[in-house]
């Protein structure tokens, strides 16, 4: 199941609810997270957006990818899963 999207290039003041209210226009979202940097506790710029379903993922890609928010240009592309680090 591949229903978690990377939004790349958001501005550092996006906070979680402004991003989930943004991406609900794609369907149902089930779990919004801003990484932020552990020394400054800044938004590190990028996010990660989980729907209920692989289909509206994919829509909030169509949608979403290389548009403006918060006055910058996000990339969003399907998430890849998180890499082994054994």
């Amino acid at each position: 199941m591949n229903n978690k999207v990377f939004v790349g290039g958001l501005p550092f003041s996006t906070a979680e609810n402004e991003l989930r209210d943004h991406f609900a226009q794609a369907g149902n979202v089930t779990s919004v997270y801003i990484p932020t940097d552990r020394m400054t506790g800044r938004s590190r710029g990028f996010g990660f957006v989980e729907y209920g379903s692989d289909e509206e993922a994919q829509k909030a890609v169509d949608m979403f990818n290389n548009t403006d928010l918060g006055g910058r240009n996000i990339v969003v592309n399907i998430a890849r899963p998180k890499a082994d680090n054994r």
